[in-house]
């Protein structure tokens, strides 16, 4: 399977290195606007600095698309009316109407399309979601990811920025585990944010927090901020409560909050019944940042090679976004957005 990788930042070059050693794959091209430090192991791959001259030169089976938000759905739907399969990072674009059109895309030329969830590879979040099903909904969500990120990091914060609030960029991850344990529908979200930093344009907000109701009564809370003000004091907290008890991550938190290893780790859980019992599960031995990218690529390399059905996976990277997406509006309005359908 040749395959194109755009975009070599943290996410991209994992996504390469995973290919690297994937059986099956073969690295025809990496794709930067800029030129970038690469490790031995891809230093060897033909490097482009321009998207469309990668694809047209590779014709690839399978475009990764890790690039800046605000290009994901143009570079998709370009790499699947040229013939490839795609895997591309969350979000899958910065408007519904994109993401649709992507999915769209996908459907009308019978290609896969794989969006970069990467907690839905995870062992320990997949334990996470099935006890917080367990025991019967409605269901409480607590969930936030805050990130006090200094130098290198800081100015990729503000480069993302530029199009995707931390809400959206972030949130997506959260509000799909919310999706899949309710698994109902989402009719109302309400948003606030906050600009903290004269560094960042004045129309976007490094901090902002939402409420999101569902047809089920759940209600769920997240919240995510980014930058050097950030406090580091309660900035991982995961909650899922419903009448029966709740389902916490009690740790594996990263002591740097602006560590991709720290973001997906579970560590352990508490499971608290209503009747007062406790039960904690622990989770040595969690697979790391490299290993879940590694995962999600052989999923992709699978549904190819397998044909699977990734209608339902399509609609829920859609809803997701739809629903950050609605509390950016929210932010930015000053009122609650009712959701449609």
């Amino acid at each position: 399977m040749k395959v194109l990788v755009a975009g070599l930042g943290n996410m991209g070059m994992s996504h390469a290195l995973a290919h690297h050693k994937l059986a099956g794959a073969k690295i025809v091209g990496l794709v930067n606007r800029s030129t970038t430090a690469l490790p031995a192991e891809l230093q060897s791959y033909q490097f482009f600095n321009d998207f469309d001259a990668g694809l047209e030169e590779t014709r690839p089976d399978l475009a990764v698309i890790a690039t800046y938000s605000d290009s994901h759905a143009d570079y998709a739907c370009r790499a699947m009316e040229a013939g490839a399969h795609v895997f591309v990072e969350k979000p899958l674009a910065t408007t519904v109407a994109d993401a649709r059109r992507v999915v769209d895309c996908a459907k009308a030329h019978g290609r896969k399309l794989v969006v970069g969830y990467i907690l839905r590879h995870h062992p320990s979040w997949q334990r996470l979601i099935a006890e917080a099903r367990a025991l019967g909904g409605p269901y409480v969500f607590r969930l936030n990811l805050n990130q006090q990120s200094t130098g290198a990091a800081w100015e990729t914060h503000k480069q993302l920025m530029q199009t995707t609030p931390p809400i959206v960029d972030c949130g997506v991850h959260y509000v799909d585990v919310m999706c899949q344990i309710t698994d109902a529908k989402p009719v109302r979200v309400h948003g606030m944010g906050l600009r903290l930093s004269e560094e960042i344009a004045e129309n976007m907000y490094n901090y902002g927090q939402f409420q999101v109701v569902f047809d089920d009564g759940s209600v769920g809370w997240y919240e995510a901020g980014w930058g050097p003000m950030m406090s580091e004091v309660a900035y991982f907290v995961k909650d899922v409560i419903s009448p029966n008890g709740a389902v916490s991550i009690l740790s594996g938190m990263h002591p740097d909050s602006d560590s991709v290893e720290g973001h997906t780790k579970v560590g352990s859980l508490r499971i608290h019944r209503a009747d007062g019992t406790d039960r904690d599960v622990d989770f040595p031995g969690e697979p790391g940042h490299q290993a879940l990218c590694d995962a999600e690529q052989a999923y992709m390399l699978k549904a190819i090679s397998e044909d699977i059905d990734l209608t339902r996976h399509m609609e829920d990277a859609v809803q997701s976004l739809a629903i950050c997406l609605a509390a950016d509006e929210s932010i930015r309005s000053g009122r609650a957005i009712d959701l449609k359908g």
